[in-house]
């Protein structure tokens, strides 16, 4: 199930370094590029909540099944393209694809697993999602940079062997029981995050993960224009690479042992993202090198940590029935949060510099940050035994 997970989320990004050049193929102008990167996340967070709700009475496996061959039609539709509109269809059904996937395939992952086994399995999910959204835009630039046949295309075709074979593993896996109680009850769809549970959910897991991708987003919009005009190349892997180092770092962090206990570890890894994202545009501002590379380094790791007690703490607090659709609401925040600085950066920049609307979003970040921080005092003091030390 890792590996499904790790091939599809491979398959979420790859598409990122091919931006440009259907720019230059199609005539699109940047409008048209922001709506095609948008279009993705809108269509996503819909499927995202519906299955979130829905995914443990049609069964799991079911579900994570017609998710990767809606992506498989996805890939189909771009390797036939040959109007902007059928990148704006395989965007779409890419965007409903990794929404059905994505919050009901850590359920089921977990359906796999025993319960002492259950934090390891988080800590594992969280890790292949990562490393599988780094590697997406490091294999596709690679491709494109350094294979010159058939760029629009041959990536796809990459792309569609991956499908395929995540589709083939998958069918090893054992699949869930749905009980006729479960397929009888009709509930309307709904966040689904308990009352008991809401207020540690969103200050503790929803948020941090909001902020999380909203500053990873903010470093995917400032590095391929450092890499443009800092570095001066227009080395179509560089900025896929740099992507790569960023995501596997956080993916790698999550094996540091110290700090052990999840509340001082959140502390940490929500102080060294927002300081690692100040860096980071610190860099842009000065054209510094050592300083993105810096930032990259201290995002990496409190990303990273943030990204595993925030799954870690949506695992764990809900009982197992109410699982599918608390994660589901655990990864809408987080693909809200990757909303943000497209659209954030879109209409400030009508105003600002690309640098100067950076730190306007930072700003707004830096806040839910200190409202967290503050947050963690009351729940270590009244909700700590909500999860497993």
């Amino acid at each position: 199930m890792l590996l499904v997970s790790l091939l599809m989320s491979c398959g979420a990004t790859f598409i990122t370094p091919l931006f440009p050049l259907y720019s230059e193929a199609y005539r699109l102008n940047s409008l048209q590029i922001t709506i095609l990167f948008a279009i993705y996340a809108a269509f996503l967070l819909p499927a995202l909540f519906i299955t979130g709700e829905k995914g443990s009475t049609w069964g799991l496996k079911r579900v994570v099944r017609i998710s990767i061959w809606i992506s498989i039609a996805s890939t189909l539709f771009f390797l036939a393209g040959n109007h902007s509109w059928m990148l704006y269809l395989a965007r779409s059904l890419e965007g409903i694809a990794y929404g059905a996937f994505t919050g009901t395939a850590a359920a089921f992952l977990m359906k796999q697993t025993s319960p002492s086994q259950m934090s390891a399995a988080l800590k594992l999910s969280g890790v292949t999602i990562l490393i599988g959204f780094g590697l997406g835009p490091a294999i596709a630039g690679l491709i494109l940079q350094y294979i010159h046949y058939l760029p629009l295309h041959l990536p796809f075709w990459i792309l569609l062997v991956l499908l395929i074979i995540s589709l083939c593993v998958l069918e090893t896996i054992p699949k869930d029981s749905v009980s006729i109680e479960q397929k009888r009850v009709k509930r309307k769809i709904s966040l689904g995050v308990p009352n008991n549970i809401r207020s540690p959910f969103f200050s503790m897991a929803g948020l941090p993960i909001f902020t999380v991708f909203t500053i990873q987003g903010i470093a995917f919009a400032l590095i391929p224009n450092f890499v443009k005009n800092v570095i001066h190349t227009s080395n179509l892997a560089v900025s896929g690479l740099i992507i790569f180092v960023l995501l596997s770092g956080a993916a790698l962090a999550q094996f540091i042992p110290w700090p052990s206990h999840p509340i001082t570890r959140m502390r940490f890894g929500i102080l060294l993202l927002a300081v690692g994202s100040w860096i980071i545009v610190s860099s842009g501002l000065t054209s510094s090198l050592p300083l993105l590379w810096a930032g990259i380094f201290i995002q990496s790791i409190g990303g990273g940590w943030t990204f595993q007690i925030a799954l870690r703490l949506a695992g764990q607090l809900p009982e197992p029935k109410e699982r599918p659709r608390v994660i589901s609401v655990f990864y809408l925040c987080a693909y809200s949060g990757f909303i943000v600085p497209v659209i954030g950066v879109g209409a400030l920049t009508q105003f600002f510099s690309l640098n100067h609307s950076l730190i306007v979003l930072n700003l707004f970040a830096a806040f839910i940050v200190i409202y967290v921080l503050l947050y963690s005092v009351r729940y270590n003091r009244t909700y700590s035994d909500m999860i497993n030390p």
